[in-house]
C-alpha cells in the first residue's frame, strides 16, 4: 500500500498531539499543517517539516493528500468533513463531531456517500482502564451491570472563555460543560451501558453567569435499555480539574476509577486490576495517552481496507444523549 499523506487542520493545542502520532506511524506523512491564521501554520509546518498552508480548500483537490484530521473550533467540523469526505479524502475529526445532531447527520450522510472513512476522536476509548471495564462487562464475570456513576468537576476560567471567541457560545461551540469537557465520561458511560432507553437531566450556568451563554454545570439521569441506570454529574465550576471518577456496580461486585486506576471491589476486599501507562502526553494531562493509539488504530484500519469501528454511527450516539439531556432541561 502506498504511503498515505496526511493535514492537520487546526494549529493549535492539540495539533502537536496528533502531530507526533502522524510521525510514529508507520505509513504515513504529514503533508501540511492547516490554519487560518498563517503565523500558527508557519510555525507549525516549521516545526514538523510540513507545509505551511492558511486556507484548507487548497487541499480539497490535492491529490497527495489522503487523510485529514480535522483539529479546529467545533462549529467547522461538520462543513469541513463533509467537503473532505466528498473530495473523497479519509477524515479524523476531534469531539464533538458536530455542534448538532442536524449537522451530524449530515456528517454521516456524507460518510454514506464518500468511498472513504470518518473516525472521530473518544481517545478514553483507549485508556487501560476504559478497555479492562468493557472487557469485564462483555465477559459477564461480575454478572450484569446494576448501576453507574460518573462525576467529571473541573475548572474553566472566565479568561478560558473570552480568549477563545467561539467558546461559550451555542451557536459555535455547541454547548458547555457536556459538549466540551464531560462528552469523554458521557461517551463512556453509553459505551458501557448500550443502548439508551431515556434520560432526564437539567444544565445550569452557575460560576460563568452572565460570561458564557451555555452551561458550566449539568447532571442526568440514564435508563438503559437492559434496565441498568446511571448518574452523572458534571460541571466546570470547581476551583481545580479533578480526576474523573467512575463507578460501576454489578451483581457479584463493583468497579472504581480513581486518578486513572482502576479498582475492583469483591468480598470485602479491593484489588488493583490496572493503572495508567504514565507515558509522557502531549498538551493537558487530562487528555490522556489515548490518542497515539486511537490514531494509529485509524492507520491500522485504513491500510488494512477494514472499517474503522469509531465511526459516524458510533460517534453521534454522545451527541444524541447530549441531547437528551439538553431537551430534558428545557421541558422538564
Amino acid at each position: 500500500m502506498k504511503e498515505l499523506g496526511a493535514a492537520i487542520i487546526g494549529c493549535g493545542a492539540i495539533f502537536p498531539l496528533h502531530a507526533k502520532a502522524i510521525q510514529a506511524t508507520k505509513g504515513v506523512t504529514l503533508l501540511a499543517a492547516v490554519d487560518r491564521e498563517v503565523s500558527l501554520a508557519e510555525q507549525a509546518g516549521h516545526e514538523f517539516g510540513c507545509l505551511a498552508v492558511s486556507d484548507y480548500r487548497e487541499l480539497l483537490s490535492n491529490p497527495d493528500i489522503d487523510v485529514v484530521h480535522l483539529c479546529t473550533p467545533h462549529h467547522l467540523h461538520a462543513e469541513m468533513a463533509i467537503e473532505f469526505l466528498a473530495a473523497g479524502k479519509h477524515v479524523l475529526t476531534e469531539k464533538p463531531m458536530a455542534v448538532n445532531l442536524a449537522a451530524a447527520q449530515r456528517m454521516l450522510e456524507a460518510e454514506k456517500r464518500s468511498n472513504a472513512q470518518l473516525g472521530i476522536v473518544f481517545q478514553n476509548r483507549y485508556n487501560e482502564a476504559s478497555l479492562s471495564i468493557k472487557k469485564i462487562i462483555e465477559s459477564g464475570q461480575l454478572g450484569q451491570l446494576v448501576c453507574m456513576k460518573g462525576i467529571v468537576t473541573w475548572h474553566r476560567s472566565k479568561e478560558y472563555y473570552t480568549g477563545s471567541p467561539w467558546r461559550g457560545r451555542t451557536e459555535t461551540e455547541g454547548g458547555g460543560v457536556l459538549m466540551n469537557q464531560t462528552i469523554h465520561t458521557l461517551d463512556l458511560l453509553q459505551w458501557f451501558g448500550g443502548e439508551i432507553a431515556s434520560v432526564r437531566g437539567s444544565v445550569t450556568t452557575d460560576a460563568l453567569d452572565g460570561i458564557i451563554e451555555v452551561e458550566d454545570t449539568a447532571h442526568a439521569y440514564i435508563i438503559f435499555r437492559n434496565k441498568a441506570t446511571a448518574l452523572f454529574y458534571g460541571t466546570n465550576a470547581y476551583r481545580v480539574n479533578s480526576p474523573v471518577e467512575l463507578e460501576l456496580v454489578f451483581e457479584q461486585g463493583s468497579l472504581h476509577l480513581r486518578r486513572d486506576h482502576l479498582y475492583l471491589w469483591q468480598e470485602g476486599k479491593e484489588t488493583l486490576l490496572c493503572e495508567p501507562s504514565f507515558a509522557v502526553t502531549e498538551g493537558k494531562s487530562y487528555w490522556g495517552t489515548g490518542h497515539n493509539r486511537l490514531i494509529q488504530d485509524f492507520y491500522d484500519h485504513l491500510a488494512s481496507g477494514r472499517e474503522f469501528w469509531l465511526n459516524g454511527a458510533e460517534g453521534i450516539k454522545s451527541l444524541e444523549l447530549i441531547a437528551g439531556i439538553y431537551s430534558s432541561s428545557m421541558t422538564n
